[in-house]
């Protein structure tokens, strides 16, 4: 098991990553975040919040009985990713990763980001 700094640190030695944060969906805080450079990690934490709290509010209208892996926002540049954890100590919590688009890898970023997931220890 990994804690989050460990976690973090991990997560910006995917390739492409530049920024990635731990982020609390039900208050909008960011718990731990790595890189980042100009991007404001907590203006992140808070606005990708309300996306994922729009994605349940509609899942739930639809009847949709599934779990949201992952939410992926594709920018000119970036890559965004937001990674809900599945564990039962991570509900509530997503990872949040910024990848540059010309030199990352989608899928293994993903399956990456699944593996961080199931060793973080909140």
């Amino acid at each position: 098991m990994a804690n989050v700094d460990a976690t973090l640190k991990a997560a910006l030695e995917i390739d492409g990553a530049t920024a990635v944060a731990l982020v609390d969906w039900e208050s909008g805080m960011s718990l731990g975040q790595a890189g980042g450079g100009t991007l404001d990690l907590d203006v992140a934490a808070a606005g990708n919040t309300d996306v994922v709290r729009a994605k349940m509010r509609t899942m739930q209208r639809l009847g949709l009985q599934e779990k949201i892996e992952d939410i992926l926002i594709t920018l000119g540049t970036q890559i965004h990713l937001i990674r809900l954890l599945q564990s039962s100590d991570g509900h509530g919590l997503f990872l949040y990763l910024v990848l540059k688009k010309d030199s990352s890898n989608l899928a293994m970023a993903r399956r990456q980001l699944s593996t961080l997931e199931r060793n973080l220890e909140v």
